[in-house]
């Protein structure tokens, strides 16, 4: 199974809607591209920029005629209430009316997890929600399975990103320790691309699809943002494991030679 992940693109309205939406719509059309196109694609978080209906309803547009399913995550730009009004009851969330949720699909259960603490930056996943995972985990054991959620639950050497990480990412490694067939952790937040072991298995967190963060690694330098490339992750799941791929966006271009 090819799972598209895809990050951050902060949707919003008005004189500085048009990039944050060409950049998703760019990141969506190199999805296409791509052969075999993969079978679903997940956007792990910050959807929109400041959580409003009117930024639900753009990214209600962009995805609209889009032809592959979707599965959407709530980030800490994230507002759960407008976003179940634009999307509950809708397969971009499962066809539920929570901002949690499974899809079982044939080669991999997609596991979305909501980490938005209202009013805060950091994420939280909590004891009900963990207890949930635990259960939809235990359903399919012999499928593979990846979690996806917005708040990276592990240090990464950024020390404003660690300061706003998930809160209680030890207590999620706890219950994938019990689910060996989760291949893969999915996450966003970051506006970079990174790797880290974690859990028994493999985290990795996606770029944005609009604007990359400097990698800064020192508290005495503030971070900012840089025109870095933008580009999606692609998960390759099989049941020996996952295989994950960058696929550069922005600065996509033909193949010039064969070999």
């Amino acid at each position: 199974m090819l799972i598209a992940h895809l990050s951050d693109p902060h949707l919003t309205t008005g004189v500085l809607g048009a990039e944050p939406a060409a950049g998703l719509h760019r990141a969506l059309g190199r999805v296409l591209a791509l052969n075999p196109r993969p079978d679903c694609v997940v956007i792990t978080g910050d959807l929109a920029d400041h959580g409003r209906p009117d930024e639900y309803a753009v990214l209600r547009e962009v995805l609209g005629r889009f032809p592959l399913p979707v599965h959407l995550v709530t980030g800490n730009h994230d507002d759960r209430e407008s976003l179940l009004d634009a999307f509950g009851g809708t397969p971009w969330l499962g066809g539920g009316f929570s901002a949690h949720y499974q899809v079982d699909h044939p080669g991999a259960t997609v596991v979305v997890l909501d980490s938005l603490v209202p009013g805060s930056n950091g994420g939280r996943l909590g004891e009900e929600q963990l207890a949930w995972l635990d259960g939809a985990l235990a359903a399919r054991p012999d499928v593979p399975a990846v979690v996806c959620l917005h708040h990276p639950p592990v240090e990464v050497g950024i020390p404003i990103a660690d300061s706003i990480r998930l809160a209680d990412g030890a207590e999620l490694a706890e219950v994938l320790r019990r689910h060996p067939h989760v291949v893969r952790v999915a996450a966003g937040h970051l506006h970079r691309p990174v790797t880290a072991t974690f859990a028994g298995t493999v985290l990795t967190v996606a770029p944005s699809t609009w604007r990359q963060s400097t990698l800064t690694m020192s508290d005495d330098e503030q971070i900012g943002w840089v025109a870095e490339p933008t580009a999606l992750l692609l998960h390759v799941v099989s049941r020996s494991g996952c295989v994950t791929h960058t696929v550069q966006v922005s600065h996509t271009a033909g193949m010039t030679c064969g070999f």
